[in-house]
């Protein structure tokens, strides 16, 4: 049966949505956040981080311990007199004793708090960032399956077009309307296209697995684009702006900017060695002992006991370790700057090349349908003309071949600039699952 150029086209662009259960982008991407080692990390990290700010409270807060023992004696005692007397006996001692310090002034204890603070907060916002890469990771590997399943539809497809042009030479060989010629180029061209159709099979085993990998899953089938598929521009649609907001609001910089002031704070810290400590200390104890002779009159002794008071410390000299300590944190500080330096110019980068990205893909996009269209006329007249005799052979299967070479660079060139849309967004900090929710609509 011989297929028109209108269903061969309609194969390649159907890729593997032909199956009824097909899963969307949100279902890909939710899968992942339940198994995605990265993520499982990444969440494992913030709980631990968020740990940091009662570690750093507690240094403000007051201690207790208690403490008690009871100990068995055996005594045997001897007077140094002529003659000598030896007395001896045994008794049990207990003693427990509860004590209480209270901070009033510790500079350095302060000042972790204040860090452990930043701390909690840095661990948040090193989640949100994971969270927002697998979003990009998650929706790259979903279009990396669908562009596979598109290069093989259409190395498909090509072989079928090739295939029937190849009967069509060797037709017209056979009753002497062309050359030997015609068949043996369209016999390479269909070797060709079974070379290529293994390649994209093989690829598309690949790209699933590395979904699979990603979610735990394997689905039968994904949900494609729609064919009809309008991408809009960016909102705002203006470089300057996104720029501007990638210099604050991007997590990378959030990061950095932590990053800064915890190495600041630390400056303060290490300067607090040479500061006195003023605690509030109280104590309450209990003994109790045995008669500790035999010749006694066996009565024991009790004592209690009740202490409060303050306690001052104030350092002398502790070897330079506390200047040294507070070089060194000066030097982390200039090292945090420079990190936050580079962190803002790579985030105006990201936004920079994430929007040109966009607006380049929206250009290209335009520029290869209104090429597939082109393409269509141009194969449909080689046809007409390699029939009428004014087109040979090999001028149809290059019509063909560039008409499919225009079709699988259109579908790369709209998932690559809906992919950058993400990218964008990301490198504003904005990114979330609605972004790909608006994605998720625009497959069939």
């Amino acid at each position: 049966m011989k297929l028109t150029l209108k269903t061969l086209i309609a194969l390649a662009f159907a890729g593997g949505a032909l199956h009824v259960q097909a899963a969307d982008l949100l279902q890909v991407y939710r899968d992942a956040v339940g198994f995605d080692a990265q993520y499982a990390a990444a969440r494992a990290a913030r709980d631990a981080g968020i740990e940091k700010l009662p570690q750093g409270r507690a240094g403000l807060l007051p201690t207790i311990g208690f403490s008690a023992n009871t100990v068995w004696n055996d005594v045997e005692a001897t007077t140094r007199t002529t003659p000598a007397i030896t007395r001896s006996g045994t008794y049990n001692s207990n003693a427990w004793s509860v004590a209480l310090s209270q901070p009033l002034f510790r500079w350095q204890n302060w000042v972790g708090y204040q860090q452990a603070e930043l701390s909690a907060a840095l661990a948040e916002a090193q989640f949100v960032q994971a969270g927002q890469d697998l979003i990009v990771r998650a929706t790259q590997a979903y279009f990396d399956v669908l562009l596979a399943q598109e290069t093989l539809a259409t190395a498909q497809a090509q072989k079928i077009a090739i295939a029937e042009q190849l009967e069509s030479a060797k037709r017209n060989f056979e009753v002497g309307t062309s050359t030997i010629t015609d068949t043996h180029e369209a016999q390479a061209r269909y070797d060709l296209a079974v070379a290529t159709e293994i390649v994209a099979d093989n690829d598309l085993a690949v790209k699933r697995q590395t979904l699979r990998t990603l979610t735990g899953k394997e689905p039968e089938a994904l949900k494609g684009l729609k064919t009809s598929l309008q991408i809009g521009r960016p909102q705002p649609d203006d470089i300057g702006k996104w720029v501007e907001t990638s210099e604050s609001g991007n997590i990378g910089v959030q990061l950095a900017q932590t990053g800064f002031e915890i190495a600041s704070r630390e400056i303060e810290k290490q300067r607090a060695g040479h500061y006195p400590t003023l605690d509030l200390v109280a104590a309450r104890s209990n003994s109790a002992a045995g008669s500790s002779l035999a010749a006694a009159t066996g009565a024991g002794t009790d004592t209690n006991s009740t202490t409060i008071g303050l306690q001052l410390s104030m350092p002398i000299f502790a070897g330079g370790g506390v200047m040294s300590k507070e070089r060194e944190a000066v030097a982390l500080k200039e090292k945090a700057r420079a990190d936050l330096d580079n962190a803002s110019r790579q985030a105006t980068l990201s936004a920079r090349q994430a929007y040109l990205g966009v607006s380049a893909g929206l250009a290209q996009v335009k520029a290869l349908e209104a090429g597939v269209a082109s393409s269509k006329l141009a194969l449909e007249s080689n046809k007409l003309g390699y029939e009428v005799g004014v087109r040979i052979n090999i001028d149809v299967l290059n019509a063909q071949s560039q008409l499919f070479d225009t079709l699988q660079k259109l579908a790369k060139a709209r998932l690559d600039t809906l992919v950058a849309q993400l990218k964008l967004k990301a490198a504003a900090g904005s990114l979330s699952e609605n972004d790909l929710a608006a994605i998720n609509v625009l497959l069939e």
